[in-house]
């Protein structure tokens, strides 16, 4: 079972073992919390040819619709952004197709963890 432990170290750890879920899925790594003035990317991966930017949400209960639901408009409007910038601080990646994924990861009743991977959970506008 992924045990969190501390608020601030939470986040981190969730994203580890995140990234680590998403390359034994067969996406390579391409950054870690992506930061610029209009958001954050939790993960940058790449998928064969695409981008992928991922938003990585752990919930320790399932109330308030769980992880997935958590990634509301504002939140995908901001993703979406800083998925701009990214791309144009990094020519390199011009030519790729991109997408935004949501995993939400959350404890099962076998206390391990629940991974619940939306690939094209939304589109940029």
């Amino acid at each position: 079972m992924l045990r969190l432990r501390g608020n601030a170290s939470r986040g981190q750890q969730a994203e580890n073992a995140a990234a680590q879920w998403l390359q034994q899925q067969g996406l390579l790594l391409v950054q870690r919390n992506y930061r610029c003035r209009q958001g954050e990317i939790d993960l940058i991966m790449q998928d064969n040819d695409d981008l992928v930017f991922v938003e990585v949400r752990w919930r320790k209960h399932h109330t308030h619709g769980g992880a997935l639901a958590s990634v509301d408009h504002h939140k995908q409007k901001r993703l979406i952004l800083a998925a701009r910038h990214f791309l144009g601080s990094h020519p390199a990646h011009h030519h790729r197709a991109c997408r935004f994924d949501v995993l939400g990861m959350e404890p099962d009743n076998n206390d391990s963890v629940c991974y619940q991977w939306i690939q094209n959970a939304f589109y940029s506008e």
